[in-house]
């Protein structure tokens, strides 16, 4: 079951698709998407899983009986797509899309999904989750940053329904600040790791929305222990990644962190420091491609994610070098290497990546990170 996909992308190619839903709905028709659009093929796949219950994986502590109950019933809003964050990453990817490509075939589709899913309501069963029990670490931290990300796109828009839903998601973000701002006080070492826990991912997607709906108190904590955690690493052991299911860069992440908090004078010089062993002449083959054996292993098939967010970073941190820094040649020449096998990476064949990695290349694909940073 875990493996089933609705449509294989050749089909959606060639005759459009019906996205299943959780039983409560009869089946949606979508519209071809347009056979040379990277970003309307992953449009598909978020919309085969926002509002696909199973199978599922929750993160979730039981108090007593009433606390089993169907993910639909505990979140709401985001019960689809595997897990919550994918959920949540996946309602980022359709809003994202919605925002940077308004004459996408799927847009109305696109749409009916996220008004589907963030109502009043919905929001509401998710902040009663969110605030009841012992419930301040759910999904911390890169759950609750894709969250803020989500946020952060609606609040760039000046579409209506996008202004309605942003609204509508105020309570769950208020929620959700107030912890980060006391969790990150009594956060006393970085998390350094490639996956969900790491730091540095995550208060790049938090700075980005701190800094786009003006939160300047969240943005000063992050700030400050950013340059607390980091301003003094030296020598980052990048031929040690990746390990074996990363699907972020320990390195890169905290690299394309400090672009956002260092001037770009400084960034230059700490990053020299830092990955003092990126070439100057140009090359690509200073970092490998992560490399998957298995793509129905849901763990092993987090190689695939970690080519797609190295390319994001390495464009990002080359982003913020002066305009004549020789290493800029290098890092994009390697983010593109990485950009070709990961996007090759992503089908509808097998779940276990289908569900998040058409987020992670929707990111990298409309220079998410790069474009927060520039203010667009």
């Amino acid at each position: 079951m875990y493996r089933k996909a609705y449509c294989s992308i050749l089909g959606l190619l060639l005759a459009g698709c019906s996205v299943e839903t959780d039983g409560t709905m009869e089946p949606t028709e979508l519209p071809s998407p347009r056979p040379d659009s990277e970003t309307d093929r992953f449009a598909v796949l978020a919309l085969e899983c926002v509002h696909r219950e199973y199978p599922n994986k929750i993160s979730h502590v039981l108090e007593g009986d009433s606390d089993a109950r169907p993910p639909r019933e505990l979140t709401p809003a985001f019960y689809g797509c595997f897990d919550w964050h994918s959920s949540v990453h996946g309602h980022w990817l359709l809003a994202r899309i919605a925002r940077t490509d308004p004459v996408t075939p799927l847009r109305d589709a696109i749409l009916g999904a996220l008004g589907r899913s963030l109502t009043e309501e919905n929001i509401a069963g998710e902040v009663e989750y969110y605030t009841g029990g012992d419930r301040a670490s759910f999904e911390r931290p890169y759950g609750v940053a894709w969250f803020l990300q989500l946020v952060a796109e609606l609040d760039e828009s000046d579409d209506p329904r996008m202004r309605e839903w942003r609204d509508n998601l105020r309570p769950l973000e208020e929620a959700i600040v107030a912890n980060i701002e006391k969790w990150l006080p009594d956060l006393a070492y970085p998390i350094r790791i490639g996956t969900h826990n790491q730091s540095a991912f995550a208060f790049g997607l938090m700075l980005d929305y701190a800094r786009q709906v003006g939160n300047g108190e969240l943005e000063e904590l992050l700030v400050a222990k950013s340059l607390e955690f980091h301003e003094r690493d030296r020598d980052c052991p990048i031929g040690y990644e990746p390990s074996g299911e990363d699907f972020l860069s320990p390195c890169l992440m905290e690299a394309d962190l400090m672009r956002r908090v260092l001037p770009r004078d400084r960034f230059a010089g700490w990053l020299s420091d830092f990955l003092p062993g990126i070439p100057a002449d140009g090359s690509a083959d200073w970092l490998e491609p992560g490399v998957v054996l298995d793509p129905t292993d849901g763990k092993l098939v987090h190689l695939d994610g970690v080519n797609l967010s190295r390319a994001w970073a390495m464009e990002g941190i080359a982003s913020a070098l002066p305009s004549g820094d020789p290493r800029r040649a290098a890092l994009q020449a390697s983010a593109d290497r990485h950009r070709e096998v990961g996007i090759a990476s992503i089908s509808a064949e097998n779940y276990e990546g289908s569900h998040w990695l058409g987020s992670f290349a929707t990111y990298l694909a409309t220079r998410r990170g790069i474009a927060a940073a520039e203010g667009g």
